[in-house]
């Protein structure tokens, strides 16, 4: 087995389509984050030494993040669609290999304060199967 190679998040990437055919497009983004959650339900029985579960469906969704760009509305285009769109996520850009990709229903919001950058925030879930190539 290889050594263990740490990454650092800087070099993330996400990329966006404002439709679920639409082009992918980088999006300027600082954060991203992915959950891969699974459901479970808990089949305990009488009799049985510790709680016990089946696992259910992943519960795929995630949210994206950073600064406004007065110059692109993709991420309100992209959360207003009402085909979805598609989202690709890369950890690193030092590894393009590694990657998830799927289709999206995309939220999003904007927040300004006198005090702070003008942030954007998108929430989204899974609207269909999603890829993840290792």
């Amino acid at each position: 087995m290889p050594p263990f190679t740490p990454r650092h998040g800087k070099q993330g990437l996400a990329y966006i389509s404002t439709t679920a055919a639409g082009t992918l497009s980088l999006a300027k983004l600082s954060s991203w984050s992915l959950d891969l959650s699974t459901d479970t339900v808990e089949v305990t029985s009488f009799g049985d030494p510790n709680k016990t579960y089946v696992q259910g469906l992943k519960d795929l969704k995630g949210q994206i993040s950073g600064f406004w760009n007065s110059d692109s509305d993709d991420i309100f285009d992209a959360a207003d669609s009402s085909t979805g769109c598609v989202i690709q996520l890369y950890p690193c850009d030092m590894d393009l290999d590694t990657y998830w990709i799927g289709p999206a229903w995309l939220t999003a919001s904007i927040n300004v304060d006198v005090n702070d950058a003008v942030k954007i925030t998108g929430n989204f879930v899974a609207r269909g199967a999603w890829t993840h190539v290792p």
